[in-house]
């Protein structure tokens, strides 16, 4: 990889500015001042440091973050905020992703990466990860719906959802579990049922839970524990 590509990609300027820095003899590699800004390097054996700070590889970045309301689940749209906007640049510059969508006005636990087979593997319908979400409701749930939902719902298109697990928390307020992610399919269940989603939130997908210290619109990256958790489906 060359050196201007790989300071690039981790966030250390666009390659302008990284010839710059090599000018500025800012930049080493194992050791020695850089001249050239194009040289070769392998990022996995070779240690590069700006102003004397070594460089940490990675080539794929794991994002969690606690998704607000308002925010479309997409990298850009010409007329509306998209979570990529609540992403430092420092951030973006590994061009990360939403794993899936969430709706505009639905909140909670979103994943955003890089890397492409994971996001493959966790939205195959084949892998049947488990997607937690807290709904209030307009009216509360019966023993006949949770029945309904174990057998699967018809949707008004009349696609008949997978089996998934509807518990109530309290008065109008249910936790849902279901293995698939048809457009507004949460929603749709319930309108089948006569009842209306007034909130919802993803909690967790899979084994990863939403971190509850992050507020609206905060993120970090993931733990190696919680990435392993994905890894193992």
């Amino acid at each position: 990889m060359r050196l201007d590509k790989f300071l690039a990609n981790m966030g250390y300027g666009s390659r302008k500015e990284v010839k710059i820095s090599v000018k500025k003899k800012k930049i080493t590699v194992n050791n020695e001042v850089v001249r050239k800004a194009d040289i070769h390097i392998d990022p996995d054996k070779d240690e590069v440091a700006f102003n004397g700070t070594i460089i940490e590889y990675k080539a794929n970045i794991y994002i969690m973050l606690n998704k607000p309301g308002g925010y479309l689940s997409a990298t850009e749209d010409s007329k509306q905020k998209t979570v990529l906007d609540l992403i430092a640049e420092r951030d973006k510059v590994l061009e990360p992703f939403p794993v899936g969508r969430l709706d505009k006005d639905t909140e909670g636990l979103l994943l955003l990466t890089n890397d492409g087979q994971l996001a493959h593997d966790l939205l195959s319908p084949n892998k049947h990860i488990t997607k937690t979400y807290i709904a209030k409701l307009d009216r509360d749930i019966s023993d006949h719906d949770v029945q309904l939902f174990e057998k699967g719902i018809t949707l008004d298109d009349g696609y008949i959802t997978k089996p998934a697990v509807l518990r109530r928390i309290e008065d109008k307020e249910v936790e849902i579990k279901i293995t698939e992610g048809k457009f507004h399919q949460i929603k749709r269940m319930f309108e089948a049922l006569d009842n209306k989603v007034l909130y919802l939130k993803r909690v967790a997908m899979g084994n990863v839970q939403l971190d509850e210290s992050l507020k609206l619109g905060e993120y970090r990256e993931l733990t190696e524990e919680e990435w392993q958790q994905l890894q193992q489906k």
